[in-house]
């Protein structure tokens, strides 16, 4: 895999302790495969089809994403927790357009 099938997303963990996660541009991967893959604790009960949000990241910085479609703010509306930066992860398909984004995972409500 060469540099140009890769972008690197960096996921902060703790304040201002990032890790750095490769994700290949070239396969179809949603965000959340990767993190899953990385071995990131992502229930993703619904598969990713955007019905359960236990993919809920929310972005800091970085590169601007694709709007989120209608379902997908559904769903994130309907979260105990959301700011303006929150996604579902599964919903973000990887691109060479998102390397340097920053994000936190969200936690998950009983």
């Amino acid at each position: 895999m060469t540099d140009d099938n890769v972008v690197r997303v960096y996921v902060e963990e703790a304040p201002s302790q990032r890790r750095e996660v490769e994700a290949p541009t070239d396969m179809g991967l949603s965000l959340m495969e990767v993190l899953k893959a990385s071995g990131y604790d992502i229930q993703a009960t619904c598969g990713g089809m955007a019905l359960c949000g236990t993919c809920h990241i929310e972005v800091l910085a970085g590169p601007a994403l694709d709007e989120p479609s209608d379902e997908e703010m559904y769903m994130l509306e309907s979260l105990p927790i959301m700011s303006t930066g929150s996604r579902l992860s599964c919903q973000i398909r990887v691109n060479s357009r998102m390397d340097g984004l920053v994000l936190r995972l969200m936690p998950q409500m009983a």
